[in-house]
């Protein structure tokens, strides 16, 4: 019997893939747990595996395609087994019998909208569909892009709309020479997430410099005898102070859940690693409870999975706090957007030598800029107000990181 080979949901919000790569061709035989291909979604590179044992039969999108979730990507056939014929195309209705246009019409205030993915409802609203009572074929039957191209193809008579995609604009007047760069998977992802949090957080900032003479001191202790790619490094020291704040501060440890707020037990901490596609924000769970060793080689460990592409859906899904750090690049101080649903995220600048004042003297000392962006629903100022205090104190007082 043919069994379709259909693209999984491989993470928490996940509506398309690219196919980077198929590992079999048309007439390889296949056992259960074999990687077919990989697959490249918003985060990272996955591998798609077979659920049973067959003979491939079609590869129905290519190296480098898009596919949605619920899409036919492949055939598998029985041993012994034909490909089946692709079904004709329908036969083109006369002027008489061709259906009129059905504009999409708004869901009203309480009705349920039709279980279609956002690409779904684009091309549908570009051709002039209507998705009431349609069919999908993905998941819990939700309407994909291969429901909507189906929808087209047996209405022919429908005018597609002269509508751009959304998100393509004219290419603006007098700016010269210039290339056009395809837009990936993960910055499509980044653009949507941090257009929303932007404009739906309600952010504030709360700033404080912090003298870190203390715990450069300590860093260079710790590190003595050390080889150097187990070195633990000032942002280390950062992520641990962060969440021992958490930890003394827990009212500030929460998410903002609509009609709720969700108390976190865990001091989850997501930093920022630059990669090729993008920004990715590995998770250190449990950053509380971890020595400063430990947390030093998870994190290297997770950055070098981030910057290959290779980090599971549970290892950037979640956390309850993110941590940012552009003082490696001369930055002196930033604000960062809070990363959806958390309601913190600690912007960490360069150290430079800048007058201090102790007692009646003057001093020159090690000062870092922070910068604690809060969603104001979930945490007010005083409460973010203590919680950076509680930083402040973690990395002035470095000593208490060791506890």
């Amino acid at each position: 019997m043919t069994t379709e080979i259909v693209l999984p949901s491989l993470s928490a919000g996940m509506e398309d893939a690219v196919i980077a790569k198929w590992l079999v061709h048309p007439g390889d035989r296949v056992e259960p747990g074999q990687v077919l291909a990989e697959v490249e979604t918003d985060k990272a590179t996955m591998e798609l595996e077979a659920a049973e044992a067959g003979v491939v039969g079609r590869l129905n999108v290519a190296t480098g395609q898009r596919a949605d979730v619920g899409a036919v990507l492949a055939l598998l056939l029985a041993e012994g087994e034909a490909l089946p014929e692709a079904a004709p195309p329908a036969a083109p209705a006369s002027a008489e019998q061709a259906p009129a246009p059905h504009p999409p019409v708004p869901d009203l205030p309480g009705e349920r909208r039709h279980p279609a993915s956002p690409l779904a409802r684009r091309m549908a609203a570009q051709a002039g569909l209507d998705l009431a009572g349609a069919q999908g074929s993905g998941p819990k039957g939700r309407i994909v892009k291969i429901d909507v191209e189906r929808l087209r193809a047996a209405s022919p008579a429908v005018a597609p709309s002269p509508v751009a995609p959304a998100g393509v604009q004219d290419i603006p007047a007098g700016i010269g020479a210039h290339e056009v760069l395809p837009v990936s998977t993960m910055r499509r992802t980044i653009a949507r997430r941090l257009v929303e949090a932007k404009q739906r957080i309600p952010h504030f900032y709360l700033s404080s410099d912090c003298e870190i003479d203390a715990l450069l001191a300590l860093r260079a202790q710790l590190n003595e005898g050390r080889a150097a790619d187990t070195r633990i490094s000032v942002n280390d020291l950062i992520v641990k102070a962060a969440a021992l704040a958490l930890r003394a501060v827990p009212a500030a440890n929460v998410i903002w859940n609509g009609a709720e707020i969700l108390q976190l037990h865990d001091v989850d901490i997501s930093v920022a690693v630059a990669t090729e596609g993008g920004l990715m924000t590995p998770i250190l769970r449990g950053a509380d409870r971890m020595s400063l060793g430990t947390l030093s080689g998870e994190m290297r460990a997770l950055a070098a999975r981030a910057r290959a592409g290779r980090l599971k859906p549970e290892e950037y899904q979640g956390g309850g706090f993110s941590v940012s750090n552009l003082g490696m690049y001369g930055v002196k101080s930033f604000s960062a957007i809070i990363n959806p649903p958390q309601s913190c995220i600690l912007a960490v600048g360069a150290a430079e030598r800048r007058p201090v004042g102790r007692g009646e003297q003057i001093v020159l000392a090690e000062v870092m800029s922070l910068t604690l962006s809060v969603d104001h629903r979930s945490v007010d100022g005083a409460l973010g107000a203590e919680l950076l205090a509680a930083i402040k104190v973690g990395i002035e007082q470095p000593l208490g990181l060791l506890l």
